[in-house]
């Protein structure tokens, strides 16, 4: 099983998929009081889905049921991932498109939210119907013949010549998806919506309802997935446009539709995994790999074209790191470390995993970009989560749009102009509550700039003390080192590279807890 489907866990055919005769079962189907989506239609139009995502809004969410029967409501891990779409049975495997759809199977816990699905072709809307002979479920017993179980998620792969095709994205469990660029596994997790993330009132986790698949013209480089996401306090509609190669893109238009009003609201969140690295090892010390991360830190271009770099980590205790701005340019969960030998693992390969950034389209006026550093000791919980938090929040009844594209990528297409923060480590001195801290740089104008570099460094609270440079002009890199005596209580580290008072390094952010 790929690792798409190992994160995921916490055509002739098609018609084994398509329904074409009114009447026949949605297992996914209908909760009392909640409207069907648009399904039998003559033709398909955006517009009818954000008209029944206007009449779900006015009424109460209503959780779809969960329910399985035996065995497939209590399954382990091994056994859902023993459970696999038949050989040649994604959608439009035979017809020669460059992208195919594989539904994937309910099983308990996570995935066991169904999740409706239709397919467009010819402009019609057809649902996937649930078919028991289009999967293989390994060694698992099960009766013989299932109910509708509906499906959790779906797969989307891209067709090859002369090879299997190319694991893309997946959509699946709690309105999240993930997807890569080539030649990558699976990391970085994209969230529709994060509501009251790390909030004391307890967070809202919403889902997809209902998704509608385009079907892709032959020459085409694009798909087009259409979504309505449901919680208890909003709605959202989203029109997805998938892009596949070196660099993976997803345009994202979304429309909210609140229920309540809502003050704690993020938009286009992401989450990925940090148990350990070499500026925190509390949970390492024992591991035989130097470090566990699929993503180095939190890259930001404000409003005003400042860069920030802000390493993460697997804290103690909860950290949530704000960093106020207004129209932000650009932000995202970065893996800048691509390098095999800083990991060592040979299951993981933390190095191919995707960098995910989000670049706002249009104005998203005053906010903040939110931060938030979960303990975890498992390298299983995507416990680094980054979204845009709007100071205004969502008004009730009233309705938001918004729009933005991710970049799921080796490197950011765009990168600072200015020498980036490569590499960064701390470590006690001795048996004294002095900590050392080591931030490397490279690139930008550090081998270009004919006068001092200097390091401008502030600790709030905190005294710095030994704070030496060491600059490679040839190489473009320069080490900065330095000492913090701990005042007791948190201490945010604010780092940048100047020549002749301008900077030529983004600005390097971080808080050092006891």
């Amino acid at each position: 099983m790929s690792d798409i489907d190992r994160r995921a866990f916490l055509t002739s055919s098609a018609a084994l998929w398509l329904g074409a005769a009114q009447g026949q079962s949605l297992a996914q189907g209908a909760d009392a009081g909640i409207p069907p989506p648009p399904s039998e239609l003559t033709r398909f139009s955006a517009l009818s889905v954000l008209a029944y995502a206007r009449e779900l809004a006015r009424k109460p969410y209503a959780a779809p049921s969960a329910e399985l029967p035996a065995p497939f409501d209590s399954l382990t891990y091994e056994q859902y991932v023993g459970i696999r779409a038949r050989a040649g049975a994604a959608i439009w495997a035979e017809a020669g498109l460059p992208f195919q759809i594989e539904p994937l199977h309910r099983g308990g816990g996570a995935f066991s939210t169904p999740m409706q699905l239709f397919l467009i072709e010819d402009g019609g809307v057809r649902p996937m119907l649930y078919d028991q002979s289009a999967f293989d479920f390994g060694k698992l017993t099960v009766p013989g013949k299932l109910p509708d179980l509906g499906f959790s998620g779906f797969r989307v792969l891209r067709a090859r010549l002369d090879q299997p095709p190319a694991e893309v994205a997946l959509f699946q469990g709690q309105a999240s998806y993930r997807a890569v660029a080539r030649g990558q596994s699976s990391g970085a997790v994209a969230r529709a919506l994060a509501i009251r993330t790390a909030d004391p009132k307890g967070e809202e986790i919403p889902i997809f309802r209902a998704c509608w698949i385009e079907r892709p013209g032959a020459a085409s480089d694009s798909l087009v997935i259409h979504a309505v996401l449901d919680s208890q306090s909003v709605v959202g509609v989203y029109r997805m446009v998938l892009r596949y190669g070196d660099v993976t893109v997803t345009d994202v238009e979304a429309t909210l539709l609140p229920r309540v009003a809502l003050d704690h609201v993020g938009y286009a969140p992401m989450q990925a995994t940090s148990l350990f690295s070499p500026l925190e090892r509390r949970r390492g010390a024992d591991d035989l790999r130097p470090a566990v991360y699929e993503i180095s830190g939190l890259q930001m271009q404000t409003g005003a074209g400042e860069w920030l770099w802000r390493p993460v980590t697997n804290r103690e205790a909860l950290q949530i790191s704000a960093f106020v701005d207004q129209n932000p340019k650009s932000y995202g969960l970065v893996q800048r470390e691509r390098d095999f030998a800083r990991f060592f693992d040979e299951d993981q390969h933390w190095e191919l995993r995707p960098t995910l950034l989000v670049q706002p389209l249009g104005e998203w006026g005053p906010g903040g970009v939110q931060l938030v550093e979960i303990p975890a000791e498992s390298e299983n919980n995507d416990n680094i989560i980054a979204y845009w938090r709007p100071k205004a929040g969502l008004a009730q009844g009233v309705e938001t749009a918004i729009s933005y594209r991710q970049l799921w990528c080796w490197e950011p297409p765009e990168p600072p102009p200015l020498a980036i923060a490569t590499h960064s480590r701390s470590g006690r001195l001795g048996s004294s509550k002095r900590r050392r801290f080591v931030v490397e740089f490279t690139g930008g104008g550090i081998g270009e700039t004919q006068g001092d570099v200097r390091a401008d460094l502030t600790a709030t609270p905190g005294a710095i003390g030994a704070l030496r440079t060491y600059i490679s002009r040839d190489r473009k890199r320069m080490r900065v080192v330095f000492d913090i005596d701990p005042p007791g209580d948190p201490s945010e580290l604010r780092l940048v590279l100047t020549a002749d008072g301008k900077p030529v390094s983004e600005t390097w952010l971080y808080r050092w807890t006891p």
